[in-house]
């Protein structure tokens, strides 16, 4: 007997920022399973489309590629629309999409709390947590109306525990700049931890189901030598996570198996927050 228990086959899924590495991932998971996929992007690049997703797929049909500034209300309401045109009411939104500050950044941007400049801390909460409210308005009420759906954001390790600060001291002895890593995405991520209880508890009885995956910190090769040994030496089980690693649990969300589940944070962060 086929068991359908972890099946997304013919689900329709909205995935956020999927042209960046964990959101290509998610959005091909799921096209490998048979589910349909909107690619929500701020930016389309054709040469990364080809990079990121099978010929085959964007030939079928089962991928759409969507460029979409989740900051504003009438581009999301733009796109979910073609979708919904297309395909018809989402089953699954993946609120993927955000902006980080990474340690190549200009120090005017990484520098100490007390100068950290407003107008970055209010882009980074702008797209990081308004932009998944905003989707969430749109696409859940269209999930609630039609009495199921599954909503998956996108958490951090970060949005649960303040960032280690000594993970990016080499920044100072190898460019006698120092980097801290910004408060601005702490802090939005950590608002999407009540964001997803508040809709979780908010739509439950209409059928939609609201979590939040929390991931660690990603391996890419771009990465600084000296962050990827420090990052591994704090982290209990040694090393980065990587992509696929998170292939299992977006299914899980995605699909039947986690039907009794709603508001839950799903952590798989090799250990870090156990410490």
């Amino acid at each position: 007997m086929h068991d359908t228990l972890f099946s997304v086959e013919g689900k329709v899924a909205i995935v956020t920022g999927a042209l960046g590495q964990l959101g290509a991932q998610f959005a091909n998971e799921l096209l490998r399973r048979g589910a349909k996929v909107a690619v929500f992007n701020r930016t389309l690049r054709q040469q990364l489309i080809e990079q990121l997703y099978a010929q085959e797929d964007r030939e079928q049909g089962n991928v759409t590629f969507h460029q979409v500034d989740i900051t504003n209300k009438v581009s999301i309401q733009r796109a979910v629309q073609s979708v919904t045109d297309t395909w018809g009411i989402p089953d699954v939104l993946v609120n993927n999409a955000g902006i980080d500050t990474q340690p190549s950044a200009p120090p005017e941007v990484s520098g100490p709390f007390e100068q950290f400049p407003e107008e970055v801390f209010r882009d980074v909460v702008d797209v990081n947590l308004t932009g998944t409210f905003l989707m969430m308005q749109a696409v859940g009420a269209l999930m609630a109306e039609a009495g199921r759906g599954s909503i998956i954001n996108i958490g951090s390790i970060y949005g649960m525990l303040s960032p280690v600060q000594d993970i990016y001291a080499y920044k100072k002895e190898k460019t006698g700049v120092p980097f801290i890593k910004p408060v601005a995405y702490s802090a939005a991520k950590s608002g999407l931890y009540n964001l997803t209880r508040y809709c979780a508890t908010y739509w439950a009885k209409k059928g939609v189901r609201v979590n939040i995956l929390t991931p660690s910190g990603v391996f890419r090769s771009t990465q600084d030598t000296e962050f990827q040994n420090n990052y591994c030496e704090r982290m209990p089980i040694g090393r980065m996570a990587r992509p696929e690693e998170y292939n299992g649990a977006i299914v899980f969300l995605a699909s039947d198996a986690s039907l009794y589940m709603t508001g839950a944070n799903l952590v798989i962060d090799g250990g870090w927050t156990a410490w």
